[in-house]
């Protein structure tokens, strides 16, 4: 077993079961296996980009960039999330356009925007009224703090959720970016929730 599905694994001993369960693309830290099976219940729904299949099979439902699935009046909207800069020793980025999406997830007239893994993108600029905004900080894979601030500043949610941290300081976001704008910043701790 790899270094990094060790890790990911003991933050899954024991999740809360799932109705829907989003893939934002194939990377052994979004699409891990023997951690998303123990979310599993009978009627769980699976939905991710195209790479996906190979780690989970005929129970993915595929969705593309641009693409709505509607589940019980949730609104999920794949929309893009990929590197611009940040590569693999080899020159190749980390996450090509085209390969790994982040979601729209609109619920009772509330937006949630989870970013996937990505950097500032442009698009970013055409989301519309945003509620809250998970971003990633960790600024080897995706955007760091101060591209994560700047993305903030221009989805413009009520509230922003750090993630995909990795050495990144939450706190250290959370205390810039309050400072930068009127949003609310919320760290959680791994398995944490927010009612919105």
């Amino acid at each position: 077993m790899k270094k990094c599905e060790r890790r990911i694994g003991i933050f899954f001993e024991k999740p809360e079961k799932a109705d829907i369960i989003l893939f934002t693309h194939h990377h052994a830290d979004h699409c891990y296996p023997s951690s998303f099976i123990k979310m599993h219940k009978k009627n769980t729904i699976y939905i991710g980009p195209e790479k996906c299949f190979q780690r989970i099979g005929s129970k993915l439902r595929i969705i593309k960039s641009g693409e709505n699935i509607v589940i019980d009046g949730i609104i999920i909207k794949a929309v893009d999330a990929y590197n611009l800069k940040r590569k693999r020793y080899t020159g190749q980025l980390w996450h090509p356009k085209g390969l790994g999406i982040g979601y729209l997830i609109t619920i009772e007239e509330k937006t949630i925007y989870h970013a996937g893994d990505t950097e500032l993108i442009s698009e970013m600029k055409k989301f519309g009224d945003i509620d809250v905004a998970l971003l990633p900080i960790d600024g080897k894979f995706t955007m760091n703090i101060e591209e994560a601030i700047e993305a903030a500043n221009v989805i413009n949610p009520k509230i922003v959720i750090p993630m995909h941290n990795h050495e990144a300081s939450m706190s250290e976001f959370k205390q810039k970016l309050e400072v930068l704008s009127n949003i609310d910043v919320k760290t959680l701790d791994m398995g944490g929730t927010l009612e919105i």
